[in-house]
């Protein structure tokens, strides 16, 4: 995950993308720019230039003046969907691991899902879910970057959201039953904010314990205590 977060953390950095571009002189401005295209590796269609020098064949060859221009490869400015694949893809090339990522998002509640599928993904979800979590903080670092309105990103796989909340609330009732038998508070372990939320949802309509969060990040963990 080292590799993923720095690869995350550079392209979050970045304030945009410069073109690069190559001066190439051919005979005419055709030419260079199919030179241009051949260098760069890209189709016409994908090539920027600017015209430095027209060229001219002068008289019999005498005089004559090749054409110059100034090319790079256009940059093609991505939908946020694009975005979050791009940079999921290339960790995971990072990662040496094949993975299909989809991605759905819904432009009018602002909530991007994002599904992960291949071999090997309990190497993804980590203990307790936290390198999925490391996923998910860091893609919502790359598609937040400059835009207006926040994104919010959910990373899963194999349906472990819904597994662990499934968990979490039924640890949740088990605590519940516990505090009421011996009167006594229970700390739960330390939690993200989002599992301490689930908690905390679960146990809100409970008539007899009540829920708060007690220490710092990442340390910080659910209370369930005994009404008065």
């Amino acid at each position: 995950m080292d590799t993923a977060r720095i690869h995350a953390l550079e392209y979050a950095k970045q304030e945009g993308v410069e073109m690069e571009y190559i001066e190439i002189s051919a005979k005419s401005v055709n030419d260079a720019i199919t030179l241009a295209c051949q260098k760069l590796g890209v189709t016409s269609d994908r090539l920027e230039y600017v015209v430095v020098e027209e060229g001219s064949s002068g008289f019999l060859g005498i005089g004559s003046k090749p054409a110059i221009i100034k090319a790079a490869e256009k940059v093609i400015e991505l939908t946020v969907e694009e975005t979050a694949k791009k940079f999921l893809d290339e960790v995971f090339i990072a990662m040496h691991m094949n993975v299909v990522v989809t991605v759905k998002y819904d432009e009018i509640s602002g909530n991007m899902d994002i599904d992960l599928a291949g071999d090997e993904m309990g190497v993804l979800i980590g203990k307790r879910g936290q390198t999925l979590d490391s996923l998910q903080y860091l893609v919502s670092l790359v598609v937040n970057k400059g835009v207006e309105n926040y994104i919010r990103v959910k990373v899963d796989t194999e349906n472990y959201r819904a597994r662990r909340r499934e968990t979490l609330e039924n640890l949740a009732k088990n605590i519940s039953y516990k505090v009421k038998r011996t009167k006594r508070p229970v700390a739960l372990e330390p939690m993200n904010p989002y599992e301490r939320r689930i908690i905390h949802s679960a146990l809100q309509n409970d008539k007899y314990v009540s829920t708060h969060s007690e220490g710092d990040e990442p340390f910080r963990r659910v209370v369930v205590t005994l009404k008065r």
